[in-house]
């Protein structure tokens, strides 16, 4: 069973009804701090939630919005909270009609709407006919008669009575079996059948909610006199008792015992499966090990008698023999841990569904292993509904953005849209940094990179590439993807970004304009961030060159054929007479005939892109250059891989 819809009418910033449908899978909830996104989880999990629990039921003081509450107090009425509509799986709706008949569903989605009392009203929709159709049928007591009078049935004693009219005994048999029908226990008005479809088949299948935020992390020391109470305010500690109930350990004899080996037995073989999945997903340290130590607490009275007044269970993180509390580790691993306590928790109970809603997972997270946990996350989906919070881009996936549903605060309350429908630019930043991080890792990056200044680099790169692959010499391999850093004094940024992911990286640079570019990529070399040998400079390539750009691997009268292509309606023709012989990189010798600073290099480019050339149309020196050029790349590459 499914949750498809909700609309959550009055509830803390929710000052106006809010309706969204969920994802089968994963549904999003993104937003800014204070949006609102919290208040939707509670919401929802407090209509039913997976164990019994003071701070999961509505509760008009708290929960109803601030504004309203004198006016609903004034009224005395029992407003609602919020509206959950499910649908009923085949399998559901299979077993339904094996008993009830097949039709007897007017439609597969049912509604609760739990009230501020924690009351609810039940919306199915049930075609009674089609029921008493077919019992009668079955019981082999069909007529137009018996028929119109049990539907005429609301309530047990209506069946009593039609069942006083009949002696035959075959009839007063099968009535009495419809008995169990239209007991109507919860008192529907004028649907005995409904009330039972829903309170007998339904109601058991629907799914429990599990609420889990970053309050729930384990404590270092627990206190096991503490967990013998019966009221457990502390989330904290609610996960420490989730976690003793998963060892099979009665707290009861952890404070009778002397001895409490066999107690950390348990404890270190519940955390040896719950580490098992943990590390599946957790790839930032695997060398980490919970340790259990109980302590005891005692004082000594005025006789001299010593007695233990607190069991203390220490849980410690091992690091390669260093040993921190719980608490001291990183609050990301802790969340994860702690999170398996509570979701292990809920997998042993077999007779039950469960969504999971989740408060921010990943909060405290490094952007890697935000990636590890939507894996695990995608896992979970596979058996589990799951609803999340995020402000984060990493906890997005660019190719799932139907899945986001945007929270954003107004002066009318928080209000929840479809992400296609947001307009709000702040609270839209996580989706555009996703979309944005997304196409630079797949657009521009992949195992093998080759670093180059700027997108003129890569459109003659390309372009040179494909038109000597036409004539059978040698392009740049398929597998080599061109990185444009957008300017020489950004190289050494993108070789720090790059690295970090475990990719190729080789540099096919331009000459350094300026000294002070030149010393930011050899203090990159000096660190061992990237290798000297795979920083190649276009001058080391061409013959008697000092100084060279990726336009130099032209001949002189080629480039300045497509400068004069793409500049005609601008400049005046270029002629190689004009140039200065004395001057080498052939962008400068221009720069200085025309007397500019600088013209905008991506247009005799994009010229060659749009113009259709092929190999006849350049001389044999300009092909020679790009061949070297693929042929010296491709053979680094080579070595790197």
């Amino acid at each position: 069973m499914k949750l498809k819809e909700v609309t959550i009418h009055k509830y803390k910033s929710f000052e106006s009804e809010q309706k969204f449908d969920l994802e089968n899978d994963i549904t999003i909830l993104v937003g800014m701090n204070e949006s609102g996104k919290t208040s939707a989880l509670e919401a929802i999990a407090k209509t039913r939630y997976f164990q019994d629990d003071e701070s999961f039921k509505f509760n008009a003081t708290h929960d109803y919005p601030r504004k309203e509450k004198k006016q609903m107090g004034k009224i005395g009425e029992n407003p609602r909270a919020i509206t959950c509509i499910y649908e009923i799986d085949n399998d559901l709706l299979q077993s339904i009609e094996k008993e009830m008949g097949k039709g007897i569903l007017k439609s597969t989605t049912f509604s609760v709407t739990t009230k501020y009392d924690n009351g609810r009203n039940i919306s199915i929709s049930v075609d009674a006919n089609k029921f008493i159709e077919f019992k009668t049928k079955e019981l082999n007591i069909a007529s137009e008669t018996i028929i119109e009078k049990l539907l005429k049935v609301k309530k047990k004693t209506d069946l009593e009575a039609v069942q006083k009219e009949y002696k035959d005994e075959t009839y007063i048999i099968a009535l009495k079996s419809l008995v169990k029908y239209f007991e109507n226990t919860s008192e529907w008005k004028n649907d005995p059948i409904g009330e039972y479809i829903y309170r007998v088949l339904v109601a058991p299948k629907i799914p429990k909610f599990l609420y889990y935020d970053e309050y729930y992390s384990l404590p270092s020391r627990i206190s096991i006199e503490k967990l013998n109470s019966k009221s457990l305010e502390d989330n904290e500690y609610k996960t420490a008792k989730a976690f003793f109930e998963l060892a099979d350990i009665n707290t009861d004899d952890i404070v009778q015992a002397t001895s409490f080996e066999d107690f950390i037995a348990e404890l270190e073989a519940t955390q040896f499966i719950i580490s098992e999945e943990l590390f599946k997903y957790w790839h930032t340290n695997k060398n980490l090990k919970i340790i259990f130590r109980i302590d005891k607490k005692e004082e000594t009275d005025r006789y001299n008698n010593t007695r233990i007044v607190e069991h203390i269970l220490d849980i410690r993180v091992d690091n390669k023999g260093i040993t921190l509390p719980l608490k001291n580790r990183s609050k990301g691993f802790n969340w994860f841990f702690s999170f398996l306590v509570w979701f292990k928790k809920i997998q042993e109970d077999q007779n039950s569904n469960y969504i999971l809603l989740l408060d921010e997972p990943g909060l405290n997270l490094h952007a890697s292993a935000q990636a590890d946990l939507l894996r695990f996350l995608e896992d979970l989906s596979q058996n589990y509904q799951i609803v999340y919070t995020t402000h984060s881009p990493f906890m997005i996936s660019s190719d799932k953005l139907q899945r986001v549903r945007t929270i954003l605060e107004t002066d009318k309350g928080s209000i929840i849209s479809d992400s296609i429908q947001e307009k709000d630019p702040k609270t839209l930043f996580p989706l555009q940094a996703a979309l944005g991080y997304d196409i630079a890792q797949n657009l521009f990056i992949s195992k093998k990179n080759l670093l180059v200044e700027g997108v003129s680099d890569l459109i003659y790169l390309q372009y040179m590439s494909a038109i000597l692959e036409s004539a059978g010499k040698i392009g740049l391999q398929h597998d080599i993807t061109i990185v444009p850093a957008g300017g020489l004094d950004k190289v050494a940024t993108f070789i720090s970004l790059l690295r970090s992911n475990d990719l190729q990286i080789v540099c096919l640079l331009d000459s350094f304009p300026d000294p002070k570019g030149k010393a930011k990529l050899d203090n990159m070399i000096a660190q061992k961030i990237i290798n000297q040998k795979n920083i190649r400079f276009f001058n080391e390539l061409l013959e008697n060159k000092k100084r060279a750009d990726v336009e130099d691997l032209f001949t002189k009268s080629d480039y300045i054929k497509l400068f004069n292509k793409a500049f005609e309606k601008r400049y005046v023709e270029v002629k190689i007479e004009n140039l200065n012989v004395d001057i080498e990189q052939i962008l400068i010798q221009i720069n200085q005939h025309l007397q500019t600073d600088h013209f905008n290099h991506y247009i005799p480019a994009n010229q060659l892109s749009k113009s259709g050339f092929s190999i006849d149309d350049f001389e044999n020196e300009t092909i020679s250059n790009f061949e070297k050029v693929f042929k010296a790349t491709n053979k680094l590459f080579g070595v790197l891989g």
